[in-house]
């Protein structure tokens, strides 16, 4: 008895001197890994990203430590509301960099909050891991040695959604966006998707103030124009606001589809399935795609109370793959983690068959066209997607031949 209790305790030091030496080994500064969510808190992407998103990363921080005793509390989450705006992203982020010390910039929705944090952070050499905005000039013409593209992007959206909606006979299109970054690009992304697979504007696109809730002109003129698909390239409460207008003019029965660019399942939830029923989208992730998807966001939902979207599920996995990334590089310094990130593949519950190309930081991985099934059809509350194809990630993102990043 007297010998196994000796064991015992020769075995908990060996273990508590190894967990020391792991610890002093990893060079943090601070001693501590600080990820700053930069997000959306109050406004039309709140629900969608926000506090959600701030969750999942505090729940990828805590699955870290568990699986790395010798990071026990070194990681902290600090979320901040950028208010969609770009000139706040920048002071945020200059802020949490210079006053929080914060070690990497996450999340980011609005694509011209995360071009505006983007540059700020390249200046402090601070790893960037953008998930929610969606411009392609972050690993294209405004691409940097510490921006990294997470989840999805515009190509990635017209080359899915574009080419589905078009191919099935919707060759003719009225398309309105969001008068910023985000909507601008998309905008150019599915025009080309749609030209490629040989159908046509029947008129040019219409920019709409962003944020906006009167959408009427728009849809007034849809109905003069009559296209197969009537494309709306807005998200998040603009999108939920379009939606019920489109329906409430009536356009679906008089013979004018619905093409939507980006899609979030709380804008089914705002609305209801039936409101969005039949409509295309491309998702990289939804919550009940699989047993592994459903283990996740089981977790998630009994920690925040609600069923993830797939942009919050993507900030848990580059929430974790950062963190990965500073174990093996053992250092939170951003010259260090850029070289592990770069070049890295990974599978994980949400990013299937994905690698960081190291020529541009595109996050590659399989995504997925789906339809939005009518209520009747749903299984269970939440069931929202049907899956119509997968697209692998080497064909779902901008070709490296066709990018202009110069790292």
């Amino acid at each position: 008895m007297k010998k196994a209790k000796l064991s015992a305790l020769i075995a908990t030091a060996a273990l508590s001197s190894l967990t020391v030496a792991l610890a002093q080994s990893a060079k943090l500064s601070d001693n501590v890994i600080k990820v700053g969510v930069l997000t959306d808190l109050s406004g039309v992407y709140s629900e969608l990203s926000g506090p959600g998103s701030v969750k999942a990363a505090q729940m990828a921080a805590a699955d870290f430590m568990a699986k790395n005793p010798s990071y026990r509390n070194k990681v902290q989450v600090v979320g901040v509301d950028h208010q969609n705006k770009a000139d706040v992203a920048s002071n945020k982020a200059a802020e949490m960099i210079d006053r929080q010390n914060v070690d990497v910039l996450m999340d980011l929705p609005t694509s011209s909050a995360a071009l505006a944090a983007s540059e700020i952070a390249k200046g402090k050499k601070i790893p960037v891991m953008v998930v929610t905005g969606g411009t392609t000039a972050l690993t294209n013409d405004k691409c940097n040695k510490y921006t990294f593209h997470y989840a999805y992007d515009n190509y990635m959206l017209a080359n899915g959604t574009g080419t589905a909606v078009t191919k099935r006979g919707g060759n003719s299109w009225y398309i309105i966006y969001p008068n910023y970054a985000f909507g601008q690009d998309l905008n150019r992304q599915m025009t080309a998707a749609i030209q490629e697979n040989k159908g046509k504007l029947v008129t040019a696109s219409d920019a709409t103030p962003f944020p906006n809730t009167d959408f009427s002109s728009y849809l007034l003129k849809a109905q003069s124009l009559k296209p197969k698909v009537f494309g709306t390239m807005q998200a998040g409460n603009d999108l939920v606001n379009v939606v019920k207008q489109y329906n409430e003019f009536g356009l679906k029965q008089q013979g004018i589809g619905l093409g939507i660019g980006l899609l979030f399942e709380t804008d089914v939830a705002a609305l209801g399935q039936d409101a969005f029923a039949g409509a295309l989208a491309t998702v990289p992730w939804y919550w009940n795609m699989d047993a592994r998807s459903r283990e996740w966001s089981a977790g998630f939902e009994k920690a925040f109370g609600k069923k993830p979207t797939w942009a919050q599920a993507g900030v848990y996995s580059a929430t974790m793959t950062y963190l990965n990334a500073v174990a093996r590089a053992k250092s939170d310094n951003g010259d260090a983690v850029v070289k592990a990130l770069e070049g890295h593949r990974f599978s994980d519950f949400f990013a299937r068959g994905a690698h960081i190309r190291s020529q541009d930081h595109r996050v590659t991985l399989d995504v997925y066209t789906v339809q939005v099934k009518p209520k009747a059809q749903a299984k269970e509350a939440g069931d929202i997607f049907t899956k119509v194809a997968t697209i692998p990630a080497s064909k779902a993102f901008t070709p490296l031949a066709e990018s202009k990043c110069k790292l």
